[in-house]
């Protein structure tokens, strides 16, 4: 069904006509001068004052249809769904995604060719969005700082666009796991206790942030925060030589900044665990026995779908103010033609 949102602003309806009634047009002032043809000039412009009062009718009634329509539009229509009931088996999810300088290392395969590890990351997690019907998820981005992208929501679709949206550096350069972690801790403790988890995925060391990551698993744990944590990136990776050629080519460990220790206690001291992804497969193993989490009772919800339908009331306004100002360039050009003949 279609209501408002604020039926309260439709009381301003008779605003213009309270004004007009209370403020009077301003009186107006005889010319002292006389003109002896005047009465001449009136005689002639007799023949058009029936076409002014229409015109002015008309163009009240342009106005009224206008002002109308923009109230309409400022009372926030909006089409309400039937109640769709949501499976009371959801979970709370934050996910925390890793987007530092050293995710631009392609170092990982996506479909048989070599690709960032942001781009196998947005694949896989793409994945994990779709199968997670019915859960309540948030999205929270970090490099040098963390940022809240989405907080916890069923709408998947939005934090699907804005986990492709993001971009490596558009957190900053460098890791912040201890405020990426306390950022989360932030918007779970409000959740039920038992449905408080966070997966978050790195593929280096905290260089950056004003929490210590260990710190921020303390206090996760005293909120019962449950955190896995991801370390991704691949263990070897041939480096090329010389313009291309196999001289200087060697091989070397991208994921030596990984610090696999603090995650691996980060994990334990929340009741989590540590996934070690070196490619592709792995990452989506992961990801397949996240699903298997253990599913949280929670209080059955229902939810219903709005579709905001202002732009409606004004594309009305709109179309009106052009027919009106057709409708005054067409009378305008009447009345030149007219005083040209």
């Amino acid at each position: 069904m279609v209501e408002l949102h604020w039926p309260w602003i439709l009381i301003l309806l008779p605003l213009p006509w309270l004004c007009y009634q209370l403020f009077r047009p301003a009186p107006r002032e005889e010319s002292a001068l006389h003109v002896p043809f005047y009465r001449t000039i009136t005689q002639l412009t007799d023949s058009s004052s029936s076409s002014t009062t229409v015109r002015r009718r008309w163009s009240l009634f342009f106005l009224i249809l206008i002002w109308i329509a923009l109230l309409l539009a400022a009372s926030q229509p909006r089409w309400v769904g039937e109640p769709v009931p949501i499976s009371s088996n959801a979970r709370d999810l934050m996910l925390a995604v890793d987007l530092s300088r050293s995710m631009e290392i392609r170092d990982l395969t996506l479909n048989g060719q070599h690709v960032d590890r942001l781009t196998v990351v947005k694949s896989v997690l793409d994945d994990f969005l779709t199968r997670r019907k019915g859960d309540r998820l948030g999205l929270i981005l970090f490099g040098s700082q963390a940022y809240l992208q989405a907080p916890l929501t069923f709408d998947q679709d939005t934090l699907r666009i804005l986990l492709e949206e993001s971009f490596i550096g558009m957190a900053g350069s460098y890791t912040a796991i201890g405020d990426a972690i306390g950022l989360s801790i932030k918007q779970l403790r409000k959740r039920p206790a038992e449905s408080r988890i966070l997966i978050l995925l790195t593929d280096g060391n905290n260089s950056a942030g004003q929490v210590k990551p260990l710190q921020a698993a303390k206090l996760a744990a005293k909120e019962n925060i449950k955190i896995y944590t991801i370390g991704v990136g691949a263990e070897e990776m041939i480096q090329p030589g010389i313009l291309g050629s196999p001289l200087g080519r060697r091989k070397v460990n991208p994921s030596s900044d990984l610090d696999e220790k603090t995650l691996k206690t980060i994990a334990e001291k929340t009741g989590g665990r540590y996934f070690r992804a070196k490619n592709t497969e792995q990452l989506e193993d992961i990801y397949q026995q996240l699903d298997k989490l253990e599913p949280v009772e929670q209080e059955a919800q229902l939810f219903r779908p709005i579709k905001v339908l202002h732009y409606w009331p004004l594309g009305f306004a709109l179309l009106i103010s052009l027919l009106w100002a057709g409708f005054i360039l067409a009378q305008s050009s009447q009345r030149w033609s007219m005083r040209k003949s």
